[in-house]
């Protein structure tokens, strides 16, 4: 259901590049974590397009100082924020979710979360993030703004997030 023209349509000032190596972890991912409707894909995609700046980057662009000593995310040691800011195309954040991403996905993302910059590794997070999230359900209700809560704990963006969901329910159809 994903393809390297439904990205173009919904990030067409992307690099084509760029897209064409998130695709393949994008598609094992969906397939992976059952994001398989319409609904679900075009939801998915517009909240990770906005939140790599449209699949454009893969580590959060902040130093992640501010999550330094957040025992809420697992970060205890010292070094733990910058180490453990945001990655993937959904920006997983803190040593808690690097090693239960690390545990589903197989890979070994606490000791070595630089992985989760990989495209294929950044779509297996971003899919984990989503599902172990509850947000298939919300798809499926189209429940836009429980969406943004779950991924960004607010509705900061919403105006970008709304314009790529747009733009990915006309590439799907739905």
């Amino acid at each position: 259901m994903i393809t390297l023209d439904i990205l173009r349509a919904i990030c067409p000032t992307t690099p084509r590049r760029r897209l064409k190596e998130a695709l393949p972890g994008l598609v094992e991912a969906a397939e992976r974590f059952e994001i398989t409707t319409s609904s679900r894909v075009a939801h998915w995609l517009a909240q990770l397009a906005h939140e790599s700046g449209g699949f454009v980057y893969v580590r959060e662009i902040a130093s992640g100082e501010a999550y330094e000593g957040r025992k809420d995310l697992g970060n205890v040691r010292p070094g733990d924020g910058r180490r453990y800011r945001g990655r993937g195309w959904i920006s997983i954040t803190g040593r808690d979710n690097a090693r239960a991403a690390g545990l589903v996905l197989g890979l070994p993302l606490e000791e070595q979360p630089e992985l989760m910059e990989r495209p294929d590794v950044a779509g297996g997070v971003s899919g984990w993030f989503w599902a172990t999230h509850g947000c298939n359900e919300l798809a499926d209700r189209g429940a836009f703004r429980a969406i943004t809560r779950r991924i960004n704990g607010g509705l900061n963006g919403l105006a970008s997030r709304w314009r790529y969901y747009a733009a990915a329910r006309d590439a799907l159809g739905c």
